[in-house]
């Protein structure tokens, strides 16, 4: 499966590269792009943006440090939102407050964007 994953840090780097691991293909996207570069270099593509990773997926998970990193990533410029297809899954792994993830959710919705809250805590 093609799946994109945006947010390479302490948890979401090993993440996506145990789903290299797992035969996954991963296009990956982080700000800091030193993570990008390790996660490339075990088999992964580079997006240019959380929109680009959106609109090459049809799945998209994202591991983010809190709920305005979460909302910036999904509903802000550049973000998954606005490359998303209709369809597409979103998972976000974040722990963020409850009332961010129903509001990102609430937006997901609006452009046919399924999202599930699976928090890592």
């Amino acid at each position: 499966m093609k799946i994109g994953f945006i947010g390479l840090g302490i948890m979401g780097k090993p993440m996506a590269k145990n789903l290299l691991k797992a035969g996954h293909e991963v296009v990956c996207y982080d700000v800091v792009k030193e993570n990008v570069e390790n996660v490339v270099a075990a088999g992964a593509k580079a997006g240019k943006s959380a929109a680009d990773v959106a609109s090459q997926v049809p799945l998209v998970i994202t591991m983010l440090p809190n709920s305005p990193h979460v909302k910036s990533v999904v509903m802000g410029e550049g973000g998954v939102l606005e490359g998303a297809k209709e369809g597409l899954i979103l998972i976000d792994m974040s722990s963020i407050a409850p009332l961010a993830s129903q509001e990102v959710e609430r937006a997901c919705a609006s452009k046919k964007v399924r999202m599930l809250d699976a928090p890592v805590s």
